[in-house]
């Protein structure tokens, strides 16, 4: 299969620092591999979502000289898939109902190690679901950072798929899209990477394809923590693109063309040189 990469944003906020060396990265290495670079919108939590954000996020790319091949998807036409998928894996059983609360998880740290549910049903009120994890470590190669481990059982354990107020997680989602849209790597922030071992469990419980997987270093804001749309990062400026773009391409270890006076022609020179694996040597860092 020819490369496939994409940029999946939540609609929770503008585009801002973060997201922007997210998605140039995630379009460098899709470019590079001579593949196709998709967007797609994971709105599949409206109590979180921003009014406007989904459609502001979208307008900003192209400013940026960020392209997409294929229409944008958005999750929120996407939910029969998930369905099928839950139900896919409620007749293998390996799903259960839990009324659990956070009280009765606080002895085990707010982790669920069980494959059932702790608590009392109770008819009255509408359960979550979880998926059954094994007692086993789930290993893979991030393309970026080296080989990675966890133990699902011991670090997350039976993690919710499906959430009380009926909404599909993001794990399940984002399983079942990247499979259906052929995605072969998953370029994305290393605050996702400690999702990427569920996300396996699920592709084998599935029986989807796993993608190649590539996480890359956190922008961070000046008290040194994560940008969040969430936490109102400041928008970067789609009106005037070239200033943040340069600033994206230097965390990513990229010296910009400071000739370069298009974000295309910008993005152009930043591929000619480029090599995934020298975006080793950046790090952490607040942005500039």
């Amino acid at each position: 299969m020819s490369y496939r990469g994409r940029f999946a944003p939540s609609p929770t906020g503008l585009l801002h620092a973060g997201s922007l060396v997210a998605a140039v990265g995630s379009w460098l290495c899709a470019r590079h591999a001579g593949g196709q670079w998709l967007v797609r919108m994971e709105d599949i939590d409206p109590p979180r979502e921003v009014a406007g954000s989904a459609a502001a996020i979208l307008g900003a790319l192209p400013a940026f000289g960020l392209l997409a091949d294929e229409p944008v998807i958005y999750q929120s036409s996407r939910v029969a898939a998930y369905a099928a998928a839950f139900e896919q894996l409620r007749k293998a059983d390996l799903v259960f109902p839990c009324w659990c609360s956070r009280s009765d998880l606080a002895a085990t740290g707010g982790i669920h190690r069980d494959g059932r549910c702790v608590a009392r049903p109770d008819s009255q009120r509408t359960p979550a679901w979880r998926v059954r994890v094994a007692d086993e470590a789930i290993s893979f190669i991030d393309d970026l950072q080296g080989p990675q481990q966890q133990r699902l059982r011991d670090n997350v354990g039976d993690f919710v798929i499906r959430r009380v107020e009926g909404y599909y997680s993001y794990q399940l989602a984002c399983v079942v899209d990247d499979a259906w849209q052929g995605i072969t790597q998953v370029v994305r922030g290393s605050d996702l990477k400690d999702s990427t071992p569920r996300q396996i469990w699920l592709q084998r419980c599935l029986g989807l394809p796993t993608p190649r997987y590539l996480h890359l270093p956190l922008v961070l804001d000046a008290e040194g923590r994560k940008l969040s749309k969430s936490d109102r990062a400041r928008e970067v400026d789609s009106s005037s693109p070239l200033p943040a773009l340069h600033r994206a391409l230097r965390f990513l270890g990229i010296t910009p063309a400071e000739t370069a006076v298009h974000p295309s022609a910008l993005l152009e020179a930043a591929l000619a040189d480029f090599e995934p694996r020298r975006m080793t040597q950046c790090s952490d860092h607040r942005p500039a």
